[in-house]
């Protein structure tokens, strides 16, 4: 109840904030000087809807793709001493976090990686590599593990959501109305919309999209220094630690785009795509890490 609260009241003030930013600023009074007929309020409310409608669905629907496009397997009658020392690992860390049992689920890769992701804290799925389990120590996994319980504990599924919403809303509504002001003000159209619109206002949505991402990318390399951090709280930081030298060893395999964020590490980008990274460099995030436990051994 408390998110979905969360996700009227954000949809509602950012739908809010346009429309008396536009008052402010003299857009409606400019388009009715040059007889348009551009409904603002219309189109605020609409942007809303599928701004955070499309971010939303996908939310709801993340623990079922996640499973289908990875071909992760939950764990539910444990068939070997790791499976049941998993289950044992997350229950434990859960209680730790104060959340409800996530599903716990093995997907079949060689690479080593780990990903949450869920709805909300409550109704979350965390899922290992095969190669994880082959390739690192309880420790390591353990702090793998940590980290990925303290994506889910901080709710930074919903949090990137609300933020995706966010961005969504203002890249619909601005490609829009971009869009509408060539056609109608510059190409002085009067019936219907003309090919100058879709043209100008496909653009300015491919081009507002990419400066957009850059928005929820930043605040996603934030979450992973705070959920290196939970990882290690939980595991140990010399096992977090050492958890991010092994990945660094390996540049892992690519989760899908919708996981991606949530993943334990992701490829390395050329340093003019670092800004479009979903994480930040592993050696900053072990660098953090080391600043922080020297601080606490003071």
């Amino acid at each position: 109840m408390k998110r979905i609260f969360l996700f009227l009241a954000t949809n509602i003030a950012i739908m809010f904030v346009l429309s008396i930013t536009l008052r402010i600023l003299g857009v409606d009074s400019l388009l009715q000087q040059n007889g348009s007929d551009l409904n603002v309020q219309a189109l605020v409310i609409f942007s809303g809807v599928i701004g955070f409608g499309g971010a939303f669905i996908s939310l709801a629907m993340s623990r079922w793709m996640a499973k289908r496009m990875t071909g992760a397997v939950v764990i539910t009658s444990p068939a070997t001493n790791m499976e049941r020392w998993l289950l044992d690992t997350v229950e434990k860390q859960a209680r730790i976090v104060g959340i409800k049992m996530p599903e716990v689920a093995i997907f079949p890769s060689a690479q080593m990686n780990a990903f949450a992701t869920g709805a909300s804290k409550n109704n979350a799925l965390v899922a290992v590599s095969q190669g994880l389990l082959n390739n690192m120590a309880q420790g390591e996994i353990e702090a793998v593990i940590g980290h990925e319980m303290s994506h889910v504990a901080n709710g930074d599924m919903v949090t990137l959501t609300l933020i995706q919403g966010v961005v969504n809303t203002f890249v619909v509504f601005f490609s829009r109305l971009v869009g509408h002001i060539v056609d109608r003000v510059i190409l002085k159209n009067e019936r219907g919309y003309g090919i100058g619109y879709f043209i100008t206002s496909m653009f300015a949505q491919l081009v507002l999209s990419i400066l957009a991402s850059l928005i929820v990318m930043y605040f996603s390399r934030q979450r992973e220094f705070i959920a290196d951090t939970g990882g290690a709280d939980l595991a140990g930081h010399q096992n977090m630690i050492n958890a991010l030298k092994r990945l660094a060893q390996k540049e892992p395999e690519s989760l899908p785009e919708q996981l991606a964020a949530f993943g334990i590490s992701e490829k390395r980008k050329a340093d003019m795509t670092h800004l479009w990274s979903s994480h930040p460099p592993i050696e900053a995030r072990i660098e953090a890490l080391e600043k922080r436990a020297a601080a606490r051994s003071r």
